[in-house]
């Protein structure tokens, strides 16, 4: 199985390029920026990623950030993650970025998003690799921060295919962000939200209703309703799900008593995705591997869910 896991042509589309960020690349560019970071080792580094919660995680995520400056510094992150593509066989890749995490250090947001396209064009010049990118709103802040960004995002609107919804979910539910997502619909974005994380299902009626949302990144908590359940099924919206992080954010208790699986049989439109693979301990292909490993995953399962990472993906545009 983890032959024909390689073998496959795959694509990904929950991917925060941040996430990407591995600890001998923070050291480097930590060093080439003067830039401080409290780890003195790469092993300091993976030691502090035993995170109790999403919040847990963002906090070290925040840190890490910190090191992109330049343009050359996005490039670079997004060039080793496109490598690793290669590396994977992950032929199409949609790849979140937010630059508000970037914007309110004073890095501008064209530093952010000409360094991250200039990589996704030599990947489909040099590794034939197709690329989507979607802009992502840190859910934490407030809406109108999410609209200023939105607004500067208007010089590079044929660079970003969609708007998404990201960062700690509790608290912060779908509706605080209504009138910006109603705008970016406008604006012609497809749209996608976190939801169904650590928030009940609630938030994801919520992006389904309220934010009217393409696709809903996690959705594990979907099972706890029925008519949602239904719902899924029935509109086959897909949900971008992330096996590996769900375990290490403890949003699953244990590989094991992953709902995945059980969703894929019940006929909804699931995916595998890797999230933020430098921090959570493998990429696109590691997370199908550990379904192997722990849920028995069959050929056919796997097969089906590589069919939907596809069928689920923005390439139809």
């Amino acid at each position: 199985m983890k032959d024909l896991i390689k073998k496959l042509p795959k694509a990904e589309l929950h991917l925060h390029i941040e996430g990407t960020l591995e600890p001998e690349l923070m050291f480097r560019l930590a060093k080439k920026n003067n830039i401080y970071i409290p780890y003195k080792t790469v092993k300091e580094v993976k030691k502090a990623y035993n995170f109790s919660s999403l919040q847990s995680f963002l906090d070290i995520y925040y840190a890490g950030a910190k090191v992109l400056i330049t343009e050359e510094d996005f490039f670079d992150l997004t060039w080793e993650y496109l490598l690793k593509c290669k590396e994977q066989n992950i032929v199409h890749t949609e790849i979140m970025f937010d630059p508000q995490t970037h914007t309110c250090r004073g890095v501008k947001f064209k530093t952010v998003v000409n360094g991250i396209t200039k990589a996704l064009e030599k990947a489909k010049d040099e590794l034939e690799i197709s690329s989507f990118l979607i802009m992502s709103f840190l859910r934490h802040l407030s809406q109108e921060e999410a609209f200023a960004t939105l607004k500067e995002a208007e010089p590079f609107k044929e660079k970003i295919i969609a708007i998404g919804l990201d960062s700690s979910e509790l608290g912060n539910p779908p509706k605080k962000f209504k009138d910006v997502f109603n705008e970016a619909k406008k604006q012609g974005y497809k749209l996608v939200a976190h939801a169904g994380e650590e928030g009940d299902v609630s938030y994801i009626w919520g992006a389904l209703d309220i934010l009217h949302v393409d696709r809903i990144d996690h959705g594990i908590r979907c099972d706890e309703d029925n008519r949602l359940i239904s719902y899924l099924k029935e509109k086959q919206v897909p949900l971008t799900i992330c096996p590996l992080s769900n375990v290490k954010l403890k949003a699953v208790k244990s590989m094991e008593k992953h709902n995945i699986l059980k969703l894929l049989k019940q006929g909804l439109n699931v995916t595998v995705n890797s999230d933020d693979p430098a921090y959570f301990g493998g990429y696109l292909n590691e997370n199908y591997e550990v379904l192997v490993e722990s849920l028995g995953m069959s050929e056919e399962e796997l097969k089906r869910l590589v069919e939907n990472s596809f069928k689920a993906s923005f390439l139809s545009i």
